[in-house]
């Protein structure tokens, strides 16, 4: 089969999830406990303004209707508003999620540079001082929690010493790049702005590292784990006794098998990312996507909470289908399934 045949029956299975998937969030977002209306306006306000805000929300209607209006909205472009924010949920989003895509991209690329070589290294050389190292590392970067990885790098590589800034996206004396894509970082580059694009990945070397740190831990020891496997398998003692060297069998024989489960998390906790920076973004003043979703679901913000909830399933559904491809290039079993198949 295809790689774009099968991308495109998975887009389709993928649609029939987020269409379960925003039934389902859209349901549970009604029946929690709390009048919206009552919550956007305060408890001062007259209970004949909570009423006309109801019927504008359409809060009085049945949930099927109400899931009606939201749905034939989503394809007309009006999310609904944001009580606390007071715009269009669409406008929330296309202003908060760059950030937050720019700080897990970012993240990605620590953690992809790091995780594989250190799973790489434990695992070529198993039960070694290395091997041990690595996984004490992986351990600890799976036993402390985020936030806390970021308040310590907050207060020994900021507040200590001056190497990293505390908060925000930019400098306040640097003029931030003309908005194309929302991403700093690529936005400087594609305007020509060196200054802009060397202060915004100063900014984001600390909330990114401290983001990355778990799945780090956690793909470090898979890909050890899978690299110890390989190494038992009978395609890599046939190239040892035919005398290769070591450096081929590890980066030509032995890599590409060993990547297939690290590559499949890696995806997935990338896509996770969005649920999981909301603390980080919270904790560096960083105005991304994860914080918004935080401030919608304590103002019980309904529109905002759906679209938080069905942007991270987008976002996994990607994933998966990246995770797919990628892993159907890397063996060449599942590729001579597909074909099979076709």
């Amino acid at each position: 089969m295809k790689s774009w045949t099968f991308a495109v029956k998975r887009l389709a299975y993928s649609g029939v999830s987020l269409l379960g998937l925003s039934i389902l969030i859209f349901v549970i977002a009604r029946v929690l406990p709390g009048d919206p209306a009552r919550l956007a306006l305060g408890p001062r306000a007259p209970q004949s303004v909570v009423e006309a805000l109801r019927l504008q929300l359409h809060l009085n209607d049945p949930v099927y209707t109400q899931y009606f209006y939201w749905l034939r909205g989503i394809f007309t472009g009006d999310w609904g508003i944001a009580l606390f924010t007071q715009r269009n949920v669409l406008i929330d989003v296309s202003d908060f999620l760059p950030a937050t895509i720019e700080l897990i991209l970012f993240a990605a690329i620590i953690d992809l540079v790091i995780a594989v070589p250190l799973g790489l290294a434990a695992g070529r050389r198993a039960n070694s001082i290395v091997d041990n190292g690595v996984r004490v590392l992986s351990y600890v970067g799976i036993a402390v929690p985020s936030f806390v990885v970021a308040i310590l790098l907050q207060l020994f590589l900021g507040y200590g010493t001056h190497l990293f800034p505390l908060i925000g996206r930019i400098s306040q004396n640097v003029v931030p790049p003309t908005q194309i894509t929302g991403l700093y970082t690529l936005d400087a580059l594609l305007t020509g702005n060196p200054g802009a694009f060397a202060d915004s990945v100063w900014h984001l070397i600390l909330p990114a590292f401290a983001l990355a740190l778990g799945p780090i831990a956690q793909e470090a020891r898979i890909m050890r784990s899978s690299v110890v496997e390989n190494l038992d398998k009978d395609f890599t003692l046939s190239e040892v006794s035919h005398g290769l060297p070591e450096r081929t069998i590890t980066f030509k024989y032995l890599m590409k098998p060993s990547l297939i489960p690290t590559i499949t998390i890696y995806a997935l906790d990338i896509s996770a990312q969005i649920a999981n920076a909301f603390l980080i973004e919270t904790i560096f003043i960083w105005p991304g996507f994860s914080k918004y979703g935080l401030n919608a679901m304590l103002s019980k913000d309904l529109n905002a909470i759906v679209a938080v909830v069905m942007v991270a399933g987008v976002m996994f559904v990607i994933a998966n289908i990246l995770v797919d491809l990628v892993v159907g290039y890397l063996d060449p079993r599942i590729r001579l399934q597909r074909r099979t198949e076709e």
